[in-house]
């Protein structure tokens, strides 16, 4: 079970912490990434981390920044300069074998949402 946390109400230009921590074993080998869900709108791909990449979409490249700490099996998402936009429920997921960072379908653990809600 992923818990993530971190959420919360802000006004633009702010910033928020998400942490994420796994009970996965050999956590170094995993995945891991954030998603994002806006009201009526589709889930999307954020970040994602693994051993050899760091992958971002466009709309967060210089804002956020996606880290981990195997030791602790946890991952961490620092969103900088957030916007309207931006507010959505954020998902945490964990895969072992993810051949596309970007989609949805290669993670196999997935978090409960937490919720960023920025206002203008």
């Amino acid at each position: 079970q992923l818990q993530a946390c971190g959420g919360g109400l802000v006004q633009a230009g702010a910033s928020l912490r998400l942490a994420c921590a796994t009970p996965v074993r050999t956590f170094s080998n995993y995945a891991m990434a954030w998603f994002r869900q806006a009201p009526g709108k589709e889930r999307e791909f954020v970040a994602a981390i693994n051993r050899f990449t760091i992958d971002y979409a466009d709309f967060v490249k210089g804002r956020f920044t996606i880290s981990r700490d195997n030791a602790k099996a946890a991952v961490y998402l620092q969103m900088n300069s957030l916007n309207t936009e931006d507010t959505a429920d954020y998902y945490c997921a964990v895969g072992r074998s993810v051949a596309n960072l970007r989609g949805t379908d290669e993670y196999n653990y997935w978090g409960q949402g937490t919720l960023v809600t920025v206002s203008s």
